[in-house]
């Protein structure tokens, strides 16, 4: 462990940024200070964590159970007043072998041994919690969160100042609680959340291939840890039987194929109400401390993005992970900092340090993880690359079009589930078009934006877009990606703050514009952020195809074939954010 915080603290050394500018200037200097992350270790000060478990009524009488981790010594627990950290699961006795999360906020009960109080929620209608879930974060939510934080704040045991943590769906309702401003909430710590939740749901206004759990029988759930004092799962059952009138989240996405559209299943415009951008001005007011994380493996990593820009004092660190993972990254000693630092007031060395961490992927162990104090970085230049006839260059192509029969039966080598789902380059499947062999290493930090002008022989289409890097052997990994419906191709200017660039599909029901068959139209496709460096020898590739492995539910009646074009009338590319060497 040790060797791997000393490594941590010399790989932050990387490069910094002063200020996001649409500019072809130098890049700014490195970092000469390396910030306290991996240090932070303090001695445990408890040497016992004792809890119990109990139901919490709602204002409308729906019970809520919590389980309260306390710090103890000789089996008793201690005296005084601590912080209060809350996550709101969705059991209060999670399955320590479950994916995600690992091993950093898995751990995070262990930090009452540090002085604090950690307490893990289950949300109305999961786990052992009564109710029934109405949509996915709704406002019922949203008022829970701001009901339980204020109860756990007015507790003896509790000096009056809460934090939550969450990642992922629990990132979500961490990002949710801050939008109802609970007076004792301070501190937030929410990971691969959703600023808007129709871009990574329908990203592009296509179906994603996740997001539609939980769902749990009686069975499944009558299988866990009741709370004390139900030995028998009398009131376990009578929980787990109000859960199954919950909202099948399938069928009301299936219900929301715009941005505006309606669900008879929760009575609402879900996409509004569901997401955080819809409150981004309680959350700017609110004064909380956010601190987000991302992984550049992960579907959500746009979002925390875009997040941070909107909500312009928070910090955000993004690794080469998947969807709440960090590998063997101290997440915990960080997260441990971060609540420190906000909830006791300790000098932990945030205020010396940029806001934002980020891992550069094929950088050297030295200086892959970087520091800067906005995003865009400054200094990056956008290199434009046209299509031509299976090559990318300088200048716009004279290609004919190039046709394919769109593949609806691709699969990735190693099929995973969900948001920890990998794209993957299926050979044959779209067309590809490569640039030249690389004389020295590209470093590609930001987001990619594909314009490709497009025809189809169907009155709409489903558009994939994968950069990609090719290595001498010709393998081909994906480094990012995009995707588009056809007929949701309008852009216009975000209600919030977005990267200079990167265009914005707003995709109301009025904006849905059908193709007309053998009719090309341009689509402007934002590929997800990355930073990654194209090694010297390899190449860079874009790929487009009209169907991808991960997939589901997907409509009827799109296309048979797509055409790719490449001229002048018809000047489709890829524009790179480069990071001058």
């Amino acid at each position: 462990m040790r060797r791997l915080l000393v490594a941590l603290a010399l790989a932050f050394a990387g490069v910094s940024a002063a200020r996001a500018e649409p500019v072809s200037s130098a890049p700014p200097p490195a970092t000469t200070s390396a910030p306290s992350f991996g240090h932070y270790a303090p001695l445990e000060a408890f040497p016992e964590i004792v809890s119990h478990s109990l139901y919490l009524p709602m204002r409308d009488g729906v019970k809520i159970a919590l389980r309260i981790d306390r710090p103890a010594r000789g089996g008793k627990a201690a005296d005084g007043r601590f912080p209060v950290i809350w996550h709101g699961a969705l059991n209060i006795a999670p399955d320590p072998t479950r994916r995600g999360t690992e091993p950093g906020l898995r751990d995070l009960p262990n930090l009452a041994k540090y002085g604090y109080v950690v307490v893990q929620i289950a949300r109305r209608g999961n786990g052992q919690s009564f109710g029934e879930r109405r949509g996915y974060h709704d406002r019922n939510e949203a008022q829970d969160a701001y009901e339980i934080t204020q109860w756990l704040a007015a507790q003896p045991w509790s000096d009056g100042k809460v934090g939550i943590y969450g990642c992922s769906n629990t990132g979500d309702a961490a990002m949710h609680a801050i939008t109802v401003r609970p007076p004792a909430l301070k501190a937030v710590f929410a990971g691969c959340f959703s600023w808007h939740k129709y871009d990574p749901f329908r990203r592009g206004g296509i179906f994603a291939q996740w997001g539609t759990g939980p769902s749990r029988t009686i069975a499944q759930d009558m299988d866990t840890v009741p709370v004390e004092g139900d030995a028998d799962k009398t009131m376990l059952r009578q929980a787990a039987e109000e859960h199954q009138r919950s909202t099948n989240l399938l069928e009301m996405w299936k219900q929301l194929p715009y941005r505006d559209s309606f669900s008879s299943l929760v009575a609402s415009r879900f996409w509004q109400e569901g997401s955080a951008a819809d409150y981004a001005d309680q959350i700017r007011r609110s004064g909380v401390a956010l601190y987000i994380l991302g992984g550049w493996y992960d579907e959500l990593r746009d979002q925390g993005l875009i997040a941070r820009m909107n909500v312009p004092d928070a910090r955000i660190l993004i690794g080469p992970w998947q969807h709440c993972t960090n590998d063997d990254f101290p997440l915990f000693e960080e997260v441990h900092r971060f609540f420190d630092a906000e909830l006791k007031g300790i000098d932990t060395g945030f205020t010396s340090e940029p806001p934002i961490h980020y891992f550069t992927i094929g950088a050297p162990a030295a200086t892959a993880w970087r520091t800067t104090t906005s995003w865009p970085l400054a200094g990056t230049r956008t290199e434009r690359r046209f299509f031509g006839a299976g090559t990318l260059g300088e200048r716009a192509g004279s290609a004919k079009p190039a046709s394919f029969a769109v593949n609806y039966d691709v699969h990735c080598p190693t099929e995973n589930d969900g948001p920890f789902a990998q794209p993957c380059h299926n050979a044959g499947a779209g067309v590809s078009f490569a640039d030249k062999v690389l004389g020295a290493n590209k470093e590609v930090t930001g987001h990619p934006v594909a314009t490709v002008w497009m025809a189809a022989d169907a009155r709409d289409a489903d558009v994939f877009a994968y950069l990609e890097d090719v290595a001498l052997d010709g393998t081909v990994v994906v480094v990012t990606e995009g995707r588009l419906k056809a007929s949701l191709r309008a852009t216009t200017t975000a209600p919030w703050a977005m990267p200079t660039g990167v265009p914005w599909h707003r995709a109301f029901a009025e904006d849905a514009a059908p193709l007309t068959p053998g009719e090309p139209v341009k689509l402007d496709i934002d590929l997800m952020p990355t930073s990654y460096i194209f090694k010297a020898g390899h190449r860079v590739q874009l790929t487009i195809t009209g169907a991808d492995p991960r997939q589901r539910a997907r409509d009827p009646g799109l296309a048979k074939t797509i055409s790719v074009y490449a001229d002048a009338a018809h000047p489709s590319a890829v524009d790179l954010p480069v990071i001058p060497r």
